[in-house]
């Protein structure tokens, strides 16, 4: 499926093709929620970064998080490269050189219709603030860090990749 996005001042527009577009993944850890999530939660999405074409590059900007590591106390910097636009703020994508193959779109800042998933997977739930009501719905899967599968896996399970 093809996916086009933007930024909210239209500075930037990008493009690329997913085989995994249902935004069903709700992460709620503290980069996700402080970066993209109004709700409490950001919704990524998966492509091919092969395809990603992107008008306005100079108008993006990278944010690579800082974590803590809980054992050692030492901060980390995340492979993720986390684009946002420079000048409204919009988070677009994120990146990572560990997985150079994949591009992971955020659901907010695309432009095209977006198939509704049949379940959601709420993870990182354990950095979860109170204050965020988590939307249950029947199906939905529950984890307090990473699932137990990926998007192309849960995508995969439920018959749903696009051509």
């Amino acid at each position: 499926m093809r996916l086009e996005g933007s930024c909210h001042c239209s500075a930037v527009r990008f493009s690329l093709e997913s085989v995994q577009p249902y935004p069903f993944m709700r992460c709620y850890c503290s980069i996700c929620r402080k970066t993209a999530g109004g709700g409490g939660y950001a919704i990524n999405l998966g492509g091919d970064y092969r395809t990603l074409t992107v008008e306005g590059r100079e108008h993006l900007s990278v944010y690579r998080a800082r974590i803590a590591d809980e054992a050692t106390g030492r901060i980390e910097l995340s492979s993720g490269h986390r684009y946002f636009c420079k000048h409204c703020g919009s988070a677009l994508w994120l990146w990572d050189p560990n997985w150079p193959e994949l591009v992971h779109p955020h659901a907010s800042a695309i432009d095209s219709e977006l198939p509704v998933p049949p379940e959601h997977t709420h993870l990182m739930l354990a950095y979860k603030p109170a204050w965020v009501e988590v939307q249950r719905q029947a199906g939905d899967r529950f984890f307090d860090g990473y699932p137990d599968e990926s998007l192309a896996e849960w995508h995969e399970r439920l018959g749903l990749t696009a051509d």
